[in-house]
């Protein structure tokens, strides 16, 4: 059987596309990353994915920052403690990190020195 071009045209289902959101909208629910609006997959996710997808989620971004805060507060005190033991003249002359270094490496030669002697 044979179709002439108008019946070929009406047999075609006509798909249309859906609508795109507006740039910056999300389709799902609000706060939900876009990882989260997706169908489940049949197929595992892989361990990168994983780790992509918590790190992902407000919970973790403020338990991480909180680390961080508490990590360079740390390492702060650290310096401030080495800059204390470091003879300086003025005694509370402001130094960067890399000038407390380098004065800690002079005087630890320093002393090393003074003891071989």
């Amino acid at each position: 059987m044979m179709l002439n071009s108008d019946q070929a045209e009406l047999s075609v289902p006509l798909a249309r596309p859906e609508p795109e959101p507006a740039f910056g909208a999300s389709s799902g629910a609000p706060g939900l990353p876009r990882a989260a609006e997706e169908p489940a997959r049949k197929e595992p996710l892989s361990r990168e994915e994983r780790r992509r997808r918590r790190r992902a989620t407000a919970k973790y971004r403020t338990a991480h920052a909180t680390r961080e805060r508490i990590r360079v507060e740390a390492f702060n005190v650290a310096f401030a403690e080495l800059r204390r033991l470091l003879p300086t003249l003025p005694p509370d002359k402001k130094l960067s990190k890399i000038e407390i270094l380098r004065l800690a490496i002079c005087y630890i030669s320093y002393l090393n020195h003074v003891l071989d002697v």
